[in-house]
């Protein structure tokens, strides 16, 4: 990755004009430079990491290991295309290991995500098995920590 999309996945806000100090070019270049990332797809979008237990929201959040048969021809690419469709996904990988696919998903309440994964997720043909994770606090999301905590680990000690 060069130094451009590094500086730019740390803050995504930095102006052009400090990025090309930064990186020692001209304006003009980093300019170009981002508009050539986001036409060709290297950058996808920007987005803020909010600390969601912050806010008053009813939000759940989960975890979802599937299960599933890869097609011929098409490997796992045609039901994870078909998973990332749903307004419930946020994010989704394929991994290795003893499952395929990790699914995040997002719902108002526990009900509405088991709903989506017993009624829409687990039906899918091809999908073999699903084990679901339900978040219960986030401390660190995208590299960004949600709590600052003070340096001192030790107790003070007091006379």
């Amino acid at each position: 990755m060069d130094k451009l999309l590094k500086l730019l996945k740390e803050n995504a806000l930095e102006t052009p004009e400090n990025l090309a100090k930064m990186l020692g070019v001209s304006v003009e270049d980093v300019k170009a430079r981002i508009a050539e990332y986001e036409q060709t797809g290297i950058i996808c979008g920007y987005r803020a990491v909010v600390n969601e237990d912050q806010l008053d929201i009813e939000k759940v959040r989960a975890v979802i290991e599937v299960k599933i048969t890869p097609e011929r021809g098409g490997g796992y690419d045609r039901i994870a295309s078909r998973i990332s469709r749903f307004s419930q996904v946020d994010s989704l990988f394929l991994m290795s290991g003893t499952y395929d696919l990790l699914v995040f998903v997002v719902g108002r309440t526990l009900h509405e995500v088991a709903t989506f994964v017993n009624e829409q997720l687990a039906t899918i043909e091809g999908v073999l098995s699903t084990t679901t994770h339900f978040t219960l606090k986030t401390y660190k999301d995208q590299g960004v920590l949600m709590k600052i905590e003070d340096d001192h680990e030790r107790l003070q000690v007091t006379p």
